[in-house]
């Protein structure tokens, strides 16, 4: 039987996203060029937030895409079918390519980062869609235990796991709770 302990409630998770947007405005000296992608399928939820409480730091909307990177994971690929995308949040997916990413600040999101293989698909699947300025990392959950050499440059927070140890992310938009736990 496994263990479950709240490291996140909905409160904690709400001032991590408030201090990360705040930290995403301050670094690149307001939102001008920038664009949040969010990885499919918790990121595009956090990206959506962040969207939110920049709009209300700095009074300007920010451009929010999803990106999908299933053909692009090491783990599941069979053969070169590289065709990931970048999609505005509010479009319909048709499986079309946008380069909505060229020459931009790319803040890249996602609920926990871990090994980094997820990144390194989803930096290679930004590079397919155009060429950004620069990439930059947002999670909420840094547990440690890298394989690849990714460091984010935003972080809700740290938490130090043992390799059997699992963390678990819920978001009200799809789990109807917000809360991060860990599970021993």
């Amino acid at each position: 039987m496994s263990n479950e302990r709240i490291l996140m409630d909905e409160t904690a998770i709400r001032r991590a996203l408030t201090r990360i947007a705040h930290e995403i405005v301050e670094k690149n000296k307001g939102i001008e060029g920038c664009v949040l992608v969010g990885i499919r399928t918790r990121g595009i939820y956090l990206a959506q937030r962040i969207a939110e409480r920049i709009h209300e730091i700095e009074g300007l909307p920010i451009e929010v895409c999803e990106l999908d990177i299933t053909s692009y994971r090491d783990d599941r690929k069979s053969g070169n079918e590289n065709v990931g995308s970048v999609v505005p949040a509010a479009a319909s997916e048709q499986g079309m390519r946008h380069t909505h990413v060229q020459d931009k600040r790319v803040i890249l999101f996602d609920d926990v980062l871990y090994t980094g293989r997820t990144i390194r698909a989803a930096m290679d699947a930004v590079m397919d869609c155009g060429r950004p300025q620069t990439i930059q990392l947002a999670v909420l959950v840094d547990r440690g235990h890298r394989e690849l050499p990714i460091r984010p440059d935003y972080v809700g927070k740290n938490v130090p796991t043992s390799k059997q140890e699992e963390i678990e992310v819920s978001l009200m938009e799809i789990d109807h709770e917000d809360k991060v736990t860990i599970l021993h």
